[in-house]
């Protein structure tokens, strides 16, 4: 597609304008996940790789990059070490929730085994560490370490407080901040940083991906009680049916009556859960506006990264970038 073509959405005219740059990441991904001595490695990266996903991430870093002025090759390496986290926490992150769909796809735990998706997610993190040591900063190191430890402790609060009828919306955020928006906000940051950009436009930056991170997650939840499968890459009412206190149940359960209660207890808390049970749910949603609620606090935090943006120089790479903020609420209707 032109990138002056309209018809083309936000994600796919920054693809468009970065083209040969992604392109170059993809051939770094696709190196680096090779291993001479286990096949497996490559096989199972290979087929969530090839499932198509967005790369939203690298792309993020690289424009970062440019819209600060970065003429150089090192932010190639930090995209696919974006992207190299991102493939990795996925890999975990279906063995912990027993998905067997990814990106419209069988997930790689239902194709091999929890062991391997494991183990290959561990060996992608490494691969992560090692591209991003190439890029000589000890400051990226530290922005794309703490994401990652971020990441990993934001998982572990939403294990920790999964299917707890008293998890509130600011725990929710502060789990949704750590599992996702963290590295929307490292990806941008590092870009940023590469560059040698001010502290105040790095920090526009990072508060940019934040809030992006924050409306993709808030979206995604939303989706979940009313998107199409295709749309979400996996089968509609999955975060019910494996019990995931997401905000529209934690906006549901604060306007409950006794009856709805008893309802999520029985459904999420005890998991006893049966035909007609996610019908049910989502009348409950609907009764109480919860579904549209969500839209709205995900259209609030697209409006802060919208505002964020406007703190970097002007051109088509920030126009995209705050059309994009636009791109992700516009999923929800």
């Amino acid at each position: 597609m032109s990138l002056d073509n309209p018809e083309a959405n936000p994600q796919q005219r920054l693809s468009d304008h970065l083209a040969e740059e992604i392109a170059a990441v993809d051939a770094l991904i696709r190196e680096r996940m090779a291993s001479e001595h286990a096949p497996r490695i490559p096989e199972v990266t290979a087929h969530l790789v090839d499932a198509g996903g967005k790369r939203l991430r690298p792309l993020l870093t690289l424009a970062s990059a440019r819209i600060c002025g970065y003429d150089g090759v090192h932010h190639v390496d930090l995209a696919a070490t974006v992207e190299f986290i991102h493939t990795a926490t996925l890999l975990h992150d279906d063995v912990v929730d027993s998905s067997e769909r990814r990106r419209g796809r069988p997930s790689a735990n239902l194709l091999w085994d929890n062991k391997s998706s494991v183990l290959v997610g561990d060996y992608l993190f490494a691969r992560a560490f090692q591209l991003m040591v190439g890029a000589g900063s000890l400051r990226v190191l530290d922005i794309l370490s703490d994401a990652a430890a971020t990441i990993a402790e934001g998982e572990v609060l939403q294990l920790s407080m999964a299917r707890n009828m008293a998890t509130d919306e600011a725990t929710y955020l502060r789990i949704v901040r750590g599992k996702t928006a963290a590295l929307f906000a490292a990806a941008c940051e590092v870009g940023g940083v590469l560059a040698g950009a001010d502290d105040a436009r790095v920090r526009a930056l990072r508060r940019y991906g934040d809030a992006l991170g924050v409306s993709f997650q808030i979206v995604d939840d939303l989706l979940d009680y009313g998107g199409a499968t295709g749309e979400i890459g996996k089968n509609v009412g999955d975060d019910f049916r494996e019990r995931k206190l997401t905000l529209p149940v934690i906006k549901a359960l604060a306007a409950a009556d006794a009856h709805e209660r008893a309802f999520w207890t029985r459904t999420i808390e005890r998991g006893e859960q049966g035909a007609g049970d996610l019908e049910e749910a989502l009348a409950i949603l609907r009764r109480h506006d919860a579904l549209e609620a969500v839209r709205s606090d995900a259209l609030g935090w697209a409006e802060t990264a919208r505002m964020a943006i406007l703190e970097l120089p002007e051109g088509p790479l920030r126009a995209m970038l705050h059309d994009l903020a636009v791109q992700v609420v516009s999923r929800v209707r």
